[in-house]
């Protein structure tokens, strides 16, 4: 019998071309899990190297949409490009037989859906971050829109040393007088106390400054505890105001207070009420943007 004549092993497929992948699908998804080291608002974000990166790992960086997209690019046998936003912000899983210039041109593809996600993954890890308060001697606490560091000294008296209370900066001291074996209620509840005072003091000076320059006029003001609400007016014009606002920046704080004195002349949320509200604080938006993104509970809590 005749032999057959041997047939040449079958070639292998060549690695797909940029054209190609950018046809190809692509594995998308997102996974916003707690972080075990949260941003801090007013901080820069952790630097790459303080993060530890699985074996054969690297950083990488892609200019998209006029900005600087790092993220953290894995190898695998994965078939597609995986992009996954986690505790270390964005990392991108990629074949390996995969070159840099198609990474990065799939990562420039994808980048409105990037950033989308990266932002909606700094503004939880903000969020985080604002609720884990150590109650302890070194502990850092969200002030005026800071990150102000609790120190214990039972000699002292409690205040902020501050050049100005009303505008402190990253690290300033807030000494309360306590022992340094004092227990975290102890500590939490002289904290509670010296917000409460201090937002009295700066809410008031905002509500006579709104009203001296407007001409309106309120029956009464008071602190509110409330666990949903930043504040509240009533039709008489009795305003409520959230002592937590304390945490935030002043122009949070005129934001809500506006949008309080507005409902003097709109006790609604109509176009007309927002008009007011503009009135009384021109570009009040981005602060309203801001305060959309918490709720008192995201504060850190005395309760």
């Amino acid at each position: 019998m005749a032999k057959r004549p041997a047939t040449a092993p079958a070639a292998r497929p060549a690695p797909r071309r940029e054209a190609e992948l950018a046809s190809a699908q692509l594995d998308l998804f997102a996974d916003l899990a707690p972080a075990d080291a949260p941003l801090v608002p007013g901080r820069p974000a952790p630097q790459p190297h303080s993060i530890q990166l699985p074996p054969g790992a690297r950083w990488r960086e892609v200019m998209a949409e006029g900005q600087l997209i790092r993220f953290v690019l894995q190898r695998s046998r994965r078939r597609t490009i995986g992009f996954l936003i986690g505790d270390d912000g964005l990392r991108v899983t990629a074949p390996r037989w995969v070159g840099l210039a198609e990474i990065d041109a799939a990562v420039r593809e994808k980048s409105r859906w990037i950033l989308s996600k990266l932002r909606d993954w700094q503004q939880r890890k903000e969020r985080l971050a604002l609720n884990q308060t150590r109650w302890e001697d070194g502990g850092e606490l969200p002030y005026l829109g800071r990150r102000v560091v609790m120190r214990l000294d039972a000699q002292r008296e409690t205040g902020l040393q501050s050049v100005d209370p009303d505008a402190p900066a990253d690290g300033d001291i807030l000494w309360l007088g306590l022992p340094h074996d004092a227990e975290a209620a102890r500590i939490r509840d002289a904290v509670q106390a010296w917000l409460q005072g201090r937002a009295r003091s700066v809410f008031d000076a905002r509500l006579r400054e709104f009203l001296a320059r407007t001409g309106l006029a309120i029956k009464r003001w008071k602190l509110s505890s409330a666990a949903t609400r930043w504040g509240s007016c009533t039709s008489e014009g009795s305003i409520l105001l959230n002592w937590r606002l304390i945490h935030f920046p002043l122009d949070i704080i005129d934001y809500v207070i506006a949008h309080e004195l507005a409902h003097l002349r709109e006790m609604n949320h109509g176009p007309g009420f927002w008009a007011e509200v503009g009135q009384l604080l021109p570009g009040f938006e981005s602060a309203r943007d801001v305060l959309r993104r918490h709720d008192p509970a995201s504060l850190p809590q005395f309760d």
